[in-house]
């Protein structure tokens, strides 16, 4: 699927056999040629997946009972400058094999890089390829980026709605009986870039500390969430807080815990932290929202992925947000 700053943007499979838009913008604006030349480019790489996966599996002495995977995901990171233009971050040309990484593009030194020894073959000759290396990073720093630039234009009402986080801390008891394990979640927040720190007495908990996170997750409603937490000893009196920064929505929270807890150990303690606590951050809000530096970090991501299943059929899902010609006129990966 295609995506923009976590949000699908347009859709192929090879049911429908055509490429779609997944946002009113896209439709609206773009003609339907683009639609149909879009169509006609997925349609080729869905034919060099089939060709590439046959290649893979012979390479790797695998059979046609098992169910194989090839996924190829390119894109590139924009920040917004002060004018508006955009400015490229990084490129991601990658791609992965039945779940491990295959080969990806290093930008930064414009040379292939096999992560498995089983891809040292096809980086020694795409590295020899000296126009497919020109193309890949040409892309990647330019063609993507002016892609990233024409569809923020073209749906920016929508995208610069940007929606602050709701932050709730709570606690409860653990399968040991003097410990608690902390919660700080941060939900309805787009777009999906955020900052979220849990302090001890002004001191950012880490993952030495035993901190885990579950990263940033999809909320299912155009919105995200990230729930971050730490095991901490019940008799424990210092003071904890959860800073939350979102930048696109100029917004700086820190909520500190009550060092209330669910004697129940059931999910209560997040039902009434989530109840009691609206007001709290209300008033939070108010009391420390700071204006941030208006540095808009945006992401374009396209991903193909190619599924064969065991008795022969197969499944492609390749989508792109944009008509270029990138990867169909790759090699292939033998």
């Amino acid at each position: 699927m295609g995506q923009m700053d976590g949000r699908m943007i347009d859709y192929y499979d090879s049911d429908i056999q055509r490429k779609v838009p997944k946002q009113d913008w896209m439709n609206d604006r773009l003609p339907a040629d683009y639609w149909e030349k879009g169509t006609q480019s997925r349609q080729s790489k869905q034919q060099w997946f089939k060709v590439n996966i046959d290649i893979l599996k012979k390479r790797m002495n695998q059979n046609d009972t098992d169910r194989h995977v090839l996924q190829w995901m390119h894109g590139c990171e924009a920040e917004t400058k002060p004018d508006g233009t955009l400015k490229f971050v990084r490129g991601v040309d990658r791609y992965n094999y039945d779940g491990q990484d295959f080969l990806y593009f290093d930008d930064a030194h414009s040379v292939w890089v096999a992560p498995a020894d089983i891809a040292v073959e096809t980086k020694r000759k795409w590295d020899d390829v000296q126009v497919l290396k020109e193309y890949t990073k040409g892309y990647l720093e330019n063609e993507c980026i002016d892609w990233l630039s024409k569809f923020r234009t073209y749906g920016n009402k929508q995208l610069d709605a940007a929606s602050p986080p709701d932050v709730y801390m709570s606690a409860k008891k653990t399968t040991i009986t003097s410990n608690l394990m902390l919660t700080c979640l941060a939900t309805g927040f787009y777009p999906k870039h955020i900052t979220l720190y849990i302090k001890r007495n002004g001191r950012i908990l880490t993952r030495e500390d035993g901190l885990i996170s579950s990263g940033v997750r999809p909320n299912g409603d155009n919105t995200f969430q990230r729930t971050d937490r730490v095991e901490i000893l019940k008799s424990d009196i210092a003071s904890f807080t959860c800073e939350v920064i979102h930048s696109a929505s100029n917004v700086a929270v820190e909520k500190a815990w009550d060092h209330k807890f669910d004697d129940e150990g059931n999910n209560m303690g997040m039902i009434g932290g989530v109840v009691g606590g609206v007001v709290v951050v209300v008033i939070l809000v108010a009391v420390v929202l700071v204006v941030l530096k208006k540095t808009f970090v945006c992401v374009l991501t396209v991903t193909h992925l190619f599924i064969l299943a065991g008795t022969g059929s197969d499944i492609s899902s390749v989508s792109n947000s944009s008509n270029s010609s990138n990867g169909s006129n790759k090699p292939f990966l033998n």
